[in-house]
């Protein structure tokens, strides 16, 4: 309990800028679940023969001494894994830490952020922490990307940074290669291309950075690879960027334990790409499913979940009875931008698919 008097906590606030105070943090306070389908993470756990060889790798370094920047080894399979530079690979405390990198190396006092609308939260919060303006651009009526919108915004704002999200959380749009292209050479900015969920669809722009030096592709070990909980992202850039982008990473940004987990999970590829196909293949069920029952509208995606709308009752009591009937709980979405009465569902398990398509045919198979 503070003994602060409330006058003197008025005058600290005081000093925080007014742009961050009127934001909300970024957090997940959720109930807990037998089915957690809230947080588009992989299906299963990371492989237990994979844990144990990340044990048995991490029990023989000394954990005295600080861990390389990025190993030596490391760096040359994601090297290979992303057919780019390793001197223009970056490593973060998850690709969260990166997008922060970027943004304070670019942003100065009032410059201009675009991004379309609704998209990752964090964008809009880094925004107003380094004194930026935010502008978010409307995805078309069915969330498809309306790339023209956002270049003639970007150019008429002169965007210091243009955010694409491909595919985009929470709609699931993805971008293609040659829209990416076009927002490079008609705009000015940065361009961040955010692609945590690109391994279930969708285009990497990565061939486009041997062109473009304003170019910024992140990536993220969190959904395909199953490592969410060991925090790995990765930035690719020119080497001359990255090199800018790294002088705003904290000294020694990822633990030893995530770098071993990540070089692993490298060395074992194959696996990554049985995850994702099963997702792909979930993903495809659980919308063929769903997408016939009245007074549900579901759309199509490239990422490892699905965004439904409740057209017949409020979102709320559906979120209310999947979670307290069925044990599955969703993310309610329905307080974001154009998302009214939307929820998202991540692509998860066999048996979870079964659960979310027998409940969602429950609540809304007798509609009209």
């Amino acid at each position: 309990m503070t003994s602060v008097p409330i006058e003197a906590i008025a005058a600290g606030l005081r000093l925080i800028k007014p742009t961050v105070r009127a934001q909300s943090a970024y957090t997940l306070e959720a109930p807990r679940a037998e089915r957690k389908l809230n947080q588009n993470e992989a299906p299963d756990d990371f492989d237990a023969e994979l844990k144990a060889a990340v044990l048995a790798r991490v029990q023989a370094q000394p954990w005295h001494r600080y861990p390389e920047f990025t190993p030596r080894s490391l760096s040359a399979r994601l090297a290979v894994h992303y057919g780019w530079d390793p001197d223009g690979l970056l490593v973060g405390n998850g690709s969260n830490e990166l997008i922060q990198a970027a943004m304070a190396v670019t942003l100065e006092r009032a410059d201009v952020v675009v991004a379309p609308a609704p998209t990752f939260s964090l964008y809009r919060l880094l925004t107003a922490v380094f004194g930026g303006h935010y502008v978010g651009v409307p995805f078309a009526s069915d969330f498809s990307y309306d790339i023209d919108r956002l270049i003639r915004t970007a150019q008429r704002d002169e965007a210091k940074v243009l955010v694409l999200n491909t595919p985009n959380n929470p709609t699931g749009s993805a971008l293609c290669r040659a829209d990416v292209e076009r927002a490079l050479n008609e705009t000015e900015g940065l361009v961040l291309c955010d692609e945590a969920y690109v391994e279930f669809g969708g285009e990497t722009a990565i061939p486009l950075l041997a062109t473009h030096s304003r170019l910024v592709v992140l990536r993220t070990f969190s959904k395909a690879v199953g490592l969410a909980g060991m925090r790995f992202g990765v930035a690719l850039a020119q080497p001359a960027i990255a090199r800018e982008i790294a002088k705003a990473k904290l000294p020694y940004n990822v633990n030893l334990v995530t770098l071993v987990a990540a070089e692993v999970a490298l060395e074992h590829s194959d696996r990554i790409t049985r995850r994702v196909e099963h997702v792909i293949a979930g993903r495809g069920r659980l919308l063929a499913a769903l997408q016939h029952l009245p007074g549900l509208r579901v759309y199509d995606s490239a990422a490892n979940f699905l965004v439904v709308r409740c057209e017949s009752c409020p979102a709320k009591l559906v979120f209310q009875r999947l979670h307290r009937e069925f044990g599955i709980l969703v993310r309610d979405v329905s307080g974001g931008v154009d998302l009214e009465e939307c929820l998202r569902i991540s692509v998860g398990r066999t048996d979870d698919i079964d659960a979310v398509i027998a409940a969602f045919t429950t609540i809304f198979g007798g509609a009209t």
